[in-house]
Parts: structure tokens; sequence; C-alpha cells
């Protein structure tokens, strides 16, 4: 039995809510949530919401007791997080809520930044992937103490138009220049550019720990579960839905045998733990896919 349940903090209905999860399958996380007699309209999309004065009965049989982030955590690395795209009418509001706590004192600058990840033409690199990134790089490290990294996160594709290298430099460009507005002075700016940079080819300093995080956390959805990958890659193709497929086929096929050639794809140890075995079966799923489309 892998269940986990969070304090009861969330306000709705006139009560606070838990929030109960699986590491293992939605079908036991619905099993148990039957013996507990909860409601299936409780369930929303990957964890039950538990009124407050559920949350013991849910412990005694068999719940395991953890907080909020480390709930989170456990959602993310299970590879069964439903993808923040699914919750729109949520997903703005967590993100500008994560800004806020992070850098309090620049609304502005969430408000320009969810506006960019929140493009029409994004597919992939949009406010669900943002997400992904933010979450893990909580797995990988403690974010708090490392604000240069988080800026880096919340700037690494806010331009995007489809043009590698060249969206990242105006990436780098942005933060540069917002952030400057914002008071940070020119060595805090260099830093969270150069940490930008390093996702043009995802080969980050050996030295450079935060670059590793950052690689990692954007990698991150290569190690998801194969139905969350396969939604991914099919959302970068619709990218590039403008290229034909005898030119795309091969073209993101090499991209991603380069990756598969790489002695390993993450770089810090809890990254290469949780994600580099799946993330080299749903690679190589993929390539094959592309090569035969490729050879039709």
């Amino acid at each position: 039995m892998t269940l986990f349940i969070d304090p009861p903090r969330w306000p709705a209905h006139g009560t606070v809510f838990s929030h109960l999860v699986s590491d293992t399958s939605v079908a036991e996380l619905h099993a148990f949530a039957a013996t507990l007699e909860i409601s299936p309209r409780a369930f929303d999309l990957d964890h039950y919401d538990v009124p407050a004065h559920r949350h013991a009965d849910a412990v005694r049989a068999g719940a395991i007791p953890v907080d909020g982030k480390e709930l989170v955590k456990i959602l993310v690395a299970s590879g069964m997080r439903v993808p923040a795209r699914r919750r729109p009418k949520r997903l703005a509001s967590a993100l500008h809520q994560r800004w806020h706590s992070t850098f309090p004192g620049m609304p502005w600058l969430s408000e320009e930044l969810v506006e960019r990840w929140s493009e029409p033409h994004r597919s992939y690199h949009d406010l669900g992937h943002l997400l992904r990134v933010l979450e893990s790089i909580e797995i990988l490290t403690d974010p708090r103490e490392h604000p240069e990294l988080m800026a880096a996160a919340w700037f690494h594709d806010a331009v995007h138009q489809g043009q590698a290298g060249t969206d990242e430099q105006q990436s780098a460009d942005l933060a540069r220049n917002r952030l400057s507005m914002a008071g940070w002075d020119r060595d805090r700016c260099r830093r969270v550019a150069e940490l930008i940079l390093v996702t043009m080819d995802h080969k980050p300093d050996g030295h450079d720990v935060e670059a590793q995080v950052l690689v990692d956390a954007d990698l991150s959805i290569l190690g998801a579960d194969s139905e969350t990958y396969d939604e991914y890659a099919r959302d970068v193709r619709d990218e590039y839905r403008h290229v034909p497929d005898h030119e795309f086929a091969p073209a993101r096929a090499e991209i991603l045998k380069r990756l598969l050639a790489k002695p390993v794809l993450f770089h810090t140890a809890q990254g290469a733990a949780l994600w580099e075995e799946r993330a080299r079966d749903n690679v190589s799923r993929e390539v094959s896919a592309l090569e035969a489309i490729a050879g039709a």
C-alpha cells in the first residue's frame, strides 16, 4: 500500500481538505478511496480531496502522512501528475502565487511572464512546462537557496518562436533587461542569463550545480510515464505543425539519437535515479516511431 496524504489545509465548501495520492497507480488510489467511502466526485484527475474530518481515518487505513511539498514531490516523481495544461483555470493563479512567494515586490513581472508562457502558438513550451520545471527543481534542491536558478527557470523559454539558439539568447536578454529594471545588480542578471544559455545545448559544466539542476528539470519530462511522454511528443510535433512529416521526423529523430548517445541524460544524482531509465526507454520508443514515419 503506497498512499500518501498531506495535512488538511486547502479551504473549500466551508471546510479544509487534504490531498490523497498514490505513487503506484490510479487504480490503487480509487480502491483505497472506495474503502474509505470517499465519493468518486472527490477525485480530481490525480488525487482525491479528503475533508479534514476524514484525515485521521485515511491515516489509520494506511495512508502515509507527509507535508504538502513532499506530497507534490512524490506525485511528480511517480510520473502520474496530470499535466498542468489540463488544469487551465488554476494554472495561471498557481504560478502567480509561486512567483510572489519567491520574488515578492515584482508583481508586474509575474504578469508579463505568465502572459508570455500563455501565447497561443505554444503547445508544449507553455505554462504546464514551466510548472513542471519549477516542481522538478523543488525535487532536486531547495529553491529558497537559489534565487538566480529560479529566475532562470521562469525566463528560460519566455521567448519561444521555435528557433533553436535564438530563442534562448533572446530569453537570456529579456531576463537581463527585466531583472535589471527590477533592481537586480549586473552580476545577478549575468548569472541568470548564463544559466538560461545552458539550456541551448543541455551540457552543464560539471562544477556548476545550479546549471545541472536546471538542465535536469528542463528534461525531466523525458522520464515521465509513457502516456505523459507520448503527450509531450505530440505537443512538440504540434509546435512544428508547419513542418511536413518527411522533414520533421528525421530531424527530430536525429536530435533524440544525439541525446541517447550521451553517457547520461541527467547530471544530478537524484535526477538520474528518478528519470534516467524511463527517459531512455521513452526516447528510444519515439526514435523508432519517427524512423518508421521517415521510412514510409
